[in-house]
């Protein structure tokens, strides 16, 4: 029979041991529900330590809740959010930015390899007007690492944070894969951060089970997140499951240790495709220009990946999670040499 080794998509990972006990330990009743569990009342203290100033944070079920609520307490209704051409609230949330938001636009903006500039900001809202017949900007997000696996350096996220200051916007960061572009970096967390005012704080990818923090940097928005939290739905009686995870996650560096871990696992990928590589490897997905059968070929010998790109480009994306089998890896490296 033949083995089986998935790379289509870090959701499909394990939850990490860490987290799995985390969650044990919450276990016993609690004096109280909602968000006056211990757990629920440490967030706020641990991320401020971790970023090394002041912040809100309130945990949400799912990665699309975490962008869509941090979104909607940025932007009005009848305003606008510049994000990247393939940005995920843009291209994999199912409306939910404008849904939450009550209606505010996604403006998109082109850049090589999912990454942002000024310019390139500029250029792709060069024919918004931005009168009374239009949405209003208000806000840039950019995503780190990007949806092509690139990751954005301190001086960049400062370049266009400036950029969306001197316009009068505020700055969102979806960090789905935060930790992976932390642990590319290797430097202080707070810098990657040190000008956004609300982080999507990603733990599910990385070895969580179901929990995400959003991270608000400007502490005055924290009470119109509680009520839309809540309205939204995300809100759990029992929140301390939630912040359980997050708080096994980050306490103990686990979130860079899993991080770590898939990015190495890339970079195994990535010296086997060599040329053939459709973007830079800075985090732990792998985008591949294969060959005519290939994919084919690879799929025939176990190995589980999404298409990318146009149909029949034979692109491939292949994203390698915090406990792929460094065998599973090696093996699929074995057989991307092998043409």
């Amino acid at each position: 029979m033949t083995q089986l080794a998935n790379f289509m998509s870090d959701n499909a990972a394990a939850a990490c041991p860490e987290v799995m006990a985390a969650v044990m330990a919450a276990g016993p009743a609690q004096p109280a529900g909602y968000d006056g569990d211990d757990w629920s009342r440490r967030l706020d203290a641990v991320f401020e330590e971790l970023f090394g100033r002041p912040c809100a944070v309130l945990a949400v079920g799912t990665g699309t809740a975490a962008n869509a609520l941090a979104l909607a307490c940025l932007v009005p209704p009848w305003g606008a959010v510049a994000c990247h051409t393939e940005a995920h609230v843009h291209v994999d949330e199912c409306g939910a930015p404008e849904f939450f938001t009550g209606g505010a636009k996604l403006l998109l903006c082109p850049g090589d390899h999912g990454k942002l500039t000024p310019a390139s900001v500029a250029a792709g809202l060069s024919s918004h007007r931005g009168d009374v017949h239009q949405v209003q900007m208000a806000a840039l997000s950019i995503t780190q690492a990007t949806e092509c696996g690139t990751v954005y350096r301190p001086h960049e996220v400062a370049a266009l944070a400036a950029h969306a200051r001197a316009q009068g916007w505020r700055v969102h960061m979806d960090g789905a894969r935060f930790a992976n572009a932390a642990a590319f970096l290797g430097g202080n967390p707070a810098d990657m951060v040190a000008d956004v005012d609300a982080l999507s704080f990603g733990c599910i990818k990385n070895g969580g089970l179901g929990a995400e923090a959003i991270v608000l940097f400007d502490c005055s928005l924290a009470d119109q997140l509680r009520w839309r939290r809540k309205r939204a739905g995300q809100m759990p009686s029992k929140g301390r499951f939630n912040a359980a995870q997050i708080l096994a996650m980050v306490e103990d560096g686990v979130w860079l240790r899993n991080a770590a871990a898939a990015n190495a696992g890339a970079q195994v990928l990535a010296q086997a495709a060599g040329e053939r590589l459709l973007h830079p490897v800075e985090a732990n997905e792998v985008f591949v220009q294969l060959a005519p059968g290939e994919p084919e070929r690879l799929r025939a010998q176990g190995f589980l990946f999404y298409d990318w790109g146009a149909a029949d480009s034979n692109e491939a994306r292949l994203v390698v999670s915090w406990d792929t089998p460094a065998e599973d890896a090696a093996r699929l490296a074995a057989a991307l040499a092998a043409g």
